[in-house]
């Protein structure tokens, strides 16, 4: 946030105080941990895009890119504990409400609810693999099927399968949408920003966003699929997600522009971590 920025919790209404403030780094450090994950996961998914089919394009491919690099240990730990600051942000939105127009609305509130759930999840499996215990853990391909065949054994298996499957792919069709529409202007300090700096920044949000909604789409579908027909095996994680825009008739070119799409988003949340409205 530039110098002299004042952040909002709503219309004309100025944030100060010790808590505001770990409220905003904590903010800054989640977008920012959030960022690398996207960009690490895009460029996996562009090599396989390219022939190299040993990669694992999904969270915990990133997190074993990172952890065989130098100091990868500590760039471990770092991403971990910047993710528990988005889980920590979303907590303090779902409880004090957030910047926008309906940023103290019931619903807005819920979704940030189950962003901090999830974020908080994100951040205890980067963390145990940062403390050595992530290592044996399944794919995220093998835990979707995995997930999905216990759902699909409880009594209205499938319908609940089928319900959470077309909410995956109505979210990700609406999260394109919202891309489109520059939703995410009220993410952003827009006044901190040049007109330049915005323009660039919409690009990312814009093609990034579209790029991740056509991933949840696509997942989301691959789910309804394994409902109908009633075979866990057909839900797909993120890498075998991603993988499947390669099986199309565009080929490896579909897959190579959406992991370009996937590093945008990345660096579209490095920029909301720089300018950040929270």
């Amino acid at each position: 946030m530039e110098s002299g920025a004042v952040a909002r919790t709503g219309p004309g209404r100025p944030r100060s105080g010790p808590a505001d403030t770990v409220t905003e780094w904590s903010a800054r450090a989640g977008l920012a941990a959030r960022g690398t994950i996207y960009v690490l996961v895009g460029l996996l998914a562009l090599r396989v895009a390219l022939g190299d089919r040993r990669k694992q394009a999904d969270a915990g491919g990133a997190l074993a890119e990172l952890a065989g690099r130098p100091y990868g240990a500590v760039l471990l730990w770092a991403l971990g504990i910047g993710v528990l600051g988005m889980a920590v942000w979303r907590l303090s939105a779902a409880l004090f409400g957030s910047a926008g127009p309906d940023g103290r609305a019931a619903r807005t509130r819920l979704l940030a609810l189950g962003a901090c759930v999830f974020y908080g999840f994100v951040a205890w499996s980067v963390l145990a693999f940062a403390a050595g215990s992530g290592g044996a853990e399944p794919s995220g391909d093998q835990r979707s099927r995995d997930v999905t065949a216990r759902a699909l054994g409880v009594p209205a298996g499938q319908w609940l399968v089928g319900a959470v499957a077309v909410g995956i792919a109505v979210a990700g069709v609406w999260i394109a949408v919202q891309a489109v529409r520059r939703a995410y202007h009220e993410e952003l300090n827009l006044g901190a920003m040049s007109r330049r700096t915005l323009r660039l920044v919409d690009v990312t949000g814009v093609a990034g966003g579209v790029a991740r909604g056509a991933v949840f789409a696509a997942a989301g579908a691959f789910a309804v699929r394994a409902a109908v027909d009633y075979r866990p095996e057909k839900a797909k994680g993120l890498d075998d997600t991603l993988r499947s825009f390669a099986a199309t008739a565009l080929g490896p070119w579909l897959l190579a522009v959406v992991a370009v799409g996937l590093m945008l988003f990345g660096l579209y949340s490095f920029a909301v971590a720089r300018w950040p409205r929270v």
